[in-house]
């Protein structure tokens, strides 16, 4: 399956996704206030809250390939709760899913507020508990954070017939699917009713920092008194975080459309996905049209291309797909008869902390950057817009106690060390790189 403007390795999110003319590319030299580079999340949050905060601001997206192309549309969908790894203090737990719910709400409410035609539902999500240790120990868990007012509920094994090694579940109602590409698609005549100014297909080739930051693309240069790092894995080829992002690809793939009857049968017709406990994190999402979509729990499930590589020839048949589809039905074995009608691949900015960062740098101080969402980024991407605004208002006191606050990524070697150590570490310890499973 192809779809105009995005590589051949197209994600199921496409599938019946709203017609979307792309923006022209630069091609003149341009003066504005505030320059975002990169059309996903990140970028799309970030124009809305700063266009709506501050209208009399002039505001450029600028987009290197098409908007939603990188890994706001091509991530399996998830949208959950939590920002620290080590999150073994459940008070540091309990606010961290208040602000992430508080993320989700926005999300749900930005939605609704626009009146926006975007396939989202908030049914909830499973972390799958995969041996009898682990279940006793989320059910300890859950009733600690119960406790400590978060709306959680422990599953046993007989609630879950048809998710295969499962020892019990923690249902987490607050979360949510989203269609990404829908989502951007829809605030793309937002934006520009709030005066962003937005270009397709206008990499951005170089930056010179300054008082006002220039920024070289293929036929225009642009002059800003500030910019926007909203991009992702793609982000240590404009100079930044070469030491703090690793960008992995992550592979994924979706069935045909499942009959209802079969998804009642698997236990997963009122839930929105699930994920493991597992080092190799599979995920798993129900589609608005019952199509399955998979991702995770094998070695290739994961990738990283020498040279910090984003791009992946993506297959139905090759090894990652036939890994995905065995990984798939060993959790669902109902479904080992439905075809696998899509795979894509999408590069995720892991850092070694495994949260994401958000802050300003530069020694004028107008570089914003909100990146390293470690798998994590559908929730965190979309906060980030606001974050950033806040930031850029002068204030900083609301996230202060935020793990990402004014974070800067590091410790990466580079090549061929961090070639190597990700070959080494994947290989021969069995983890992925990160504890967050890829949203």
């Amino acid at each position: 399956m192809t779809a105009r403007g995005f590589d051949d390795n197209t994600a199921v999110w496409l599938v019946g996704a709203p017609p979307d003319e792309p923006a022209p590319p630069l091609t003149r030299n341009l003066e504005v206030d505030v320059v975002i580079i990169g059309g996903g999340f990140t970028g799309v949050s970030t124009a809305y809250h700063l266009s709506k905060r501050f209208p009399q601001l002039g505001i450029a997206l600028i987009e290197a390939k098409r908007l939603a192309n990188g890994a706001s549309g091509r991530n399996g969908g998830l949208v959950l709760n939590g920002i620290s790894v080590l999150d073994d203090d459940p008070d540091l737990t309990a606010r961290e899913h208040a602000l992430t719910r508080g993320a989700i709400d926005a999300i749900e409410a930005l939605i609704r507020e626009h009146g926006l035609a975007v396939r989202f539902r908030r049914d909830g999500c499973l972390t799958v508990a995969t041996s009898p240790r682990a279940a006793e120990e989320a059910h300890a868990r859950v009733e600690q954070l119960a406790a400590r007012g978060l709306p959680l509920k422990f599953l046993r094994s007989d609630e879950l017939p048809g998710i295969r090694g499962a020892f019990g579940a923690v249902l987490d109602p607050t979360e949510a699917l989203l269609n990404g590409v829908d989502l951007i698609r829809a605030m793309r005549p937002v934006l520009v009713k709030q005066g962003v100014q937005i270009f397709e297909s206008t990499p951005v080739l170089r930056v010179r920092e300054g008082a006002v930051v220039e920024l070289a693309t293929p036929h225009a240069t642009v002059r800003a008194r500030a910019i926007v790092l909203a991009t992702s894995g793609y982000t240590p080829r404009l100079g930044y975080f070469k030491s703090g992002l690793l960008p992995v690809i992550s592979h994924v793939i979706a069935t045909d459309p499942v009959p209802p009857e079969l998804l009642e049968r698997s236990g997963l017709a009122r839930v929105a996905g699930f994920h493991d406990d597992l080092p190799r994190l599979a995920y798993c999402s129900i589609g608005s049209d019952n199509r399955v979509i998979f991702g995770g729990g094998t070695t290739e499930a994961y990738g990283y291309g020498f040279g910090n590589a984003t791009t992946y020839d993506a297959r139905l048949d090759d090894v990652a797909a036939r890994a995905l589809q065995g990984s798939l039905t060993r959790y669902l074995p109902e479904l080992a008869g439905v075809p696998i009608r899509h795979r894509w691949s999408g590069p995720l900015d892991l850092t070694l902390s495994r949260h994401c960062a958000i802050g300003v740098r530069g020694s004028h101080k107008n570089v914003y950057y909100a990146l390293g969402y470690s798998g994590h980024g559908i929730t965190l991407a979309n906060l980030a817009g606001r974050v950033l605004a806040d930031l850029y208002a002068g204030d900083h006191a609301p996230w202060r106690d935020c793990a990402f606050y004014m974070k800067h990524p590091t410790g990466i070697p580079p090549e061929p060390l961090r070639w190597v150590g990700y070959q080494l570490y994947t290989r021969f310890t069995g983890r992925s790189p990160w504890k967050r499973i890829p949203s």
